[in-house]
């Protein structure tokens, strides 16, 4: 058990686990990709710890690239889509893979979808660690899942409640 500011945390999903997954992930992306040159596109804050372990299990030769968009207050989403720092680079022809820590209602990465659709992509697709389908409020495929996971406030391995927990090599869910 951990607490976090005022909140208290109990372990959700180990280390281990969590690696292990993120080389199955890595080697099925390593697989799809074989004969290209991927873009990957990592979500900050968040997705940092993630993204550092999956393209370090990928052997393929790639260019990544960060953008960070807002959309949460404490431990609830505004349903408001801020970006804060912008991507650079040309997509055009090329093939994408956004890198997520978490995808809950979608609206995110919805709206990042379309920022990068009109960029002219040869292929975009979406890697996250973490998936809640209940609390998913547009329709969203994605191609690489680490976990599906109940509709429950979660930290660490770069999830955070208000800026903290982000460095907790585990998966933590709120009591």
């Amino acid at each position: 058990m951990i607490n976090i500011l005022d909140k208290t945390f109990v372990p959700f999903i180990s280390r281990d686990t969590i690696e292990n997954r993120i080389a199955e992930m890595a080697a099925l992306i390593s697989k799809d990709y074989e004969n290209s040159c991927p873009l990957f596109v990592v979500v900050l804050n968040g997705a940092f710890l993630f993204a550092s372990e999956l393209v370090k299990k990928i052997p393929l030769s790639c260019e990544i690239t960060f953008i960070r968009l807002s959309s949460y207050v404490q431990t609830e989403s505004t349903g408001t889509v801020r970006q804060i720092i912008g991507m650079e680079e040309t997509m055009t022809g090329r093939d994408v893979i956004i890198i997520e820590d978490i995808v809950d209602t979608g609206l995110t990465m919805t709206q990042l979808l379309k920022q990068i659709e009109v960029l002219a992509p040869k292929s975009i697709e979406i890697a996250t660690l973490l998936h809640k389908p209940e609390a998913l409020k547009t329709p969203l495929e994605m191609r690489y899942v680490g976990f599906e996971i109940e509709n429950k406030f979660v930290v660490g391995y770069g999830l955070d409640y208000d800026g903290i927990g982000r460095n907790l090599d585990s998966l933590y869910v709120l009591a």
